[in-house]
């Protein structure tokens, strides 16, 4: 029997978080196929919004949350990985936003989720 990780429990609960939430899970663990390494944890709808997030499990003690752990050179990933995206597709979506989710993983079992939307990651000159 295989052992899921931290990561993985962090994506499905996220994913079940956000469809919660209303919204629809388009891909997960989506990559640039020009560059493998850049990855996009979940693209998901929003209504009409694309939105791409990145999830962080976390120990209920880390000192550093998961959102700060989204760093500058995370965000540059993310940045690539969904501009890649959104160059396939068609037609390009004209709303499309970055979040968050973190995930607190806590002993027995149980987490806390936070989402924080719209993510400051694309300037608003931003072209896929």
């Amino acid at each position: 029997m295989r052992t899921v990780s931290a990561g993985e429990r962090g994506e499905r609960e996220a994913a079940a978080f956000l469809r919660k939430q209303g919204y629809v899970i388009v891909a997960c663990n989506w990559r640039n196929p020009r560059d493998r390494r850049d990855e996009i944890d979940l693209i998901c709808r929003d209504g009409e919004v694309l939105v791409f997030v990145e999830v962080k499990a976390r120990a209920a003690a880390a000192l550093v949350s998961g959102y700060h752990a989204v760093d500058k050179r995370k965000k540059a990933v993310v940045r690539r990985a969904s501009a890649a995206y959104m160059r396939k597709l068609n037609p390009r979506p004209h709303t499309f936003r970055f979040d968050i989710v973190e995930v607190s993983l806590v002993g027995g079992g149980e987490s806390e989720v936070r989402h924080y939307e719209n993510v400051e990651l694309f300037s608003k000159h931003f072209r896929p």
